[in-house]
């Protein structure tokens, strides 16, 4: 995984730092969304909000992690599966909410329709949320 991390901050010519491997790594092994304060809590005292906030701001310029806006007004960081580059987000997918356990997911099969608008409207960014029951809650 090491290497992995090293690819994608080299592909983005970004320095290897080790508050960006461990927030990486983080990200890497996770399944669904993660907050600000999960990221700080998983990745530990070693590294203080401003490092963090700085990082998951660097990342989301960068087009490794996309936001995803909470009914809150809170933000979610998930790691971007599509091309996405500095600048150009391509995350055109579904997000999935589950009701039991609130962890948001990233269904990057689903993508969001195509919104046929009135004349003189147009979109910088399309949002679908569904909620309902994850996978492993279901179980």
């Amino acid at each position: 995984m090491k290497e992995e991390i090293t690819t994608i901050l080299k592909r983005n010519s970004l320095s290897v730092t080790a508050s960006r491997e461990k927030i990486l790594t983080l990200f890497l092994n996770q399944d669904g969304a993660l907050s600000h304060s999960d990221i700080e809590k998983k990745a530990g005292e070693k590294f203080d909000r401003v490092t963090v906030y700085r990082t998951l701001q660097t990342f989301s310029e960068k087009g490794i992690i996309h936001t995803i806006p909470t009914a809150d007004n809170a933000v979610l960081y998930a790691l971007c599966k599509d091309n996405c580059s500095q600048g150009h987000h391509h995350d055109h997918h579904v997000h999935f909410i589950c009701d039991k356990c609130a962890q948001t997911f990233c269904l990057d099969n689903v993508v969001t329709p195509e919104l046929k608008l009135p004349q003189g409207y147009s979109t910088n960014h399309i949002e679908v949320v569904a909620k309902g029951i994850c996978k492993k809650c279901r179980k």
